[in-house]
């Protein structure tokens, strides 16, 4: 059998669409009219985006599906696989105050890693912050790619916190994605993989109360409102490029917010409760209102306070 080599990723792109490789009949079609050749099967090989194509005529081909247009040199800053969050040591006031990052164009796709409705957002919540947003699902559900990146972090229960089954996504603009709660996972660590490719299972692992996946987007390993990047109810991008701002990173800042809004939450003072204190105590302390505290962290006059929250007091 006689071997030819074809150059074909770029067309199998387009008919493919960005999100998912080819099948074998698409292959079939998408060959059918290179010279007289028809393609009759397709062999896996032990690159995922490159298969053997078999024609009519005794000639085979290689064919190069749908691979990222990424290389090593995109992750040589910062990679580590052992820690879960990156550049523990570096202050956000050191951050740029802000940062363009392109999240798609001509040869980079997205996919929200699901849809649904949003059962938590990107709040501070009892006692923690919770640094990324919550999504409603059946365990098993698939959990694809946001972006076109390489697998920094894979990561079991036992071995990530409240996280429980943990995967961890670098992107080529410096941002990187996290997906919780797992219940198995598809890609492997250093792994590459295509934004929309399958890369887990959904679950109930680690620190959570039913099934859901918990998705963050962080950038030098500071996390912000995922929100700001996804409408999950529709799984459509905000924008093709996002400015990134360093009052972002605060826990009280959230999509919708208007820029000064969202400053302003960098100059806020905050309280940790502590035994025996309330709402008029601490009003009191700070010599603002009940109201006033109410309103800066939407909660009722009535609301239960718990040891070690953390209130926005003005």
């Amino acid at each position: 059998m006689k071997k030819i080599i074809l150059s074909l990723a770029a067309a199998l792109c387009c008919i493919a669409g960005a999100n998912a490789a080819p099948a074998a009949d698409t292959l079939k079609s998408s060959i059918d009219t290179i010279g007289n050749k028809t393609a009759i099967d397709t062999l896996a090989t032990a690159d995922k985006y490159r298969k053997v194509v078999l024609f009519n005529d005794n000639t085979w081909a290689y064919i190069d599906i749908d691979r990222p247009a990424i290389s090593d040199d995109d992750f040589a800053d910062n990679w580590d696989i052992e820690s879960i969050h990156i550049c523990k040591d570096i202050p956000v006031s050191s951050l740029p105050a802000e940062i363009d990052l392109a999240l798609v164009d001509s040869t980079h796709g997205y996919c929200a890693p699901i849809t649904g409705r949003i059962s938590s957002g990107f709040k501070f919540r009892k006692t923690r912050n919770h640094n990324g947003t919550d999504i409603p699902l059946t365990v098993g559900d698939t959990i694809r790619a946001a972006f076109d990146g390489k697998v920094r972090v894979v990561r079991t229960v036992g071995n990530a916190g409240g996280y429980g089954n943990l995967m961890v996504i670098r992107h080529p603009n410096g941002l990187e994605t996290y997906y919780a709660h797992l219940s198995g996972f598809i890609a492997k660590e250093e792994e590459l993989v295509k934004a929309g490719e399958p890369i887990a299972l959904g679950g109930n692992t680690g620190r959570s109360t039913g099934p859901h996946l918990h998705f963050e987007v962080r950038y030098m390993g500071k996390p912000f409102d995922s929100e700001r990047i996804f409408d999950f109810s529709t799984g459509e991008l905000r924008d093709s490029i996002f400015t990134l701002k360093r009052h972002y990173f605060n826990i009280y800042s959230h999509y919708g917010m208007t820029d000064a809004e969202s400053a302003a939450t960098q100059e806020r003072v905050y309280h940790t409760v502590r035994s025996g204190d309330t709402l008029g105590a601490i009003a009191r302390k700070y010599n603002t209102t009940v109201a006033r505290i109410c309103k800066l962290n939407g909660i009722s006059q009535n609301k239960i306070l718990r040891l070690g929250q953390k209130l926005a007091v003005r």
